[in-house]
């Protein structure tokens, strides 16, 4: 867990740079929804929704961006993030495994992998602070 201490202002920011394409989904709703689920949905709510979550996610993504350059704001950005990011896994794992054949499935996979280099570094960071 050392390396990824030592390694994860890199590792934010690619994170962050990942989780911002996201606001392909607020500028192209429909296409988003083509390419990561297969589907679309229709009417103008849907277009407010979906704008919506791709702008939230992208922020989520410009707050990792900014958290690696934030030592002290790390723990809680990291957290912040990786919650969010598992509640979006937890939900197609629960309701859409159909869409893991689509950009969804790529989604879930990458976010798993942040999701586990977030953890490392919350647990790398308390160990080394409960030693010194």
């Amino acid at each position: 867990m050392n390396w990824i201490v030592a390694k994860i202002k890199s590792i934010m920011l690619v994170s962050g740079a990942l989780t911002c394409t996201m606001l392909y989904a607020a500028l192209a709703p429909q296409a988003t929804l083509r390419s990561t689920f297969g589907e679309t949905l229709e009417g103008p709510l849907a277009e407010i929704v979906v704008r919506n979550w791709g702008a939230l996610i992208a922020l989520m993504g410009a707050m990792l961006i900014y958290g690696a350059y934030d030592p002290p704001g790390r723990p809680l950005v990291l957290t912040v993030a990786g919650l969010s990011k598992l509640v979006f896994i937890g939900l197609v794992l629960a309701h859409g495994r159909q869409y893991l054949g689509h950009q969804a499935g790529l989604a879930v996979v990458i976010d798993l992998v942040m999701v586990a280099l977030f953890i490392g570094y919350l647990i790398g960071v308390r160990r080394s602070q409960a030693v010194a």
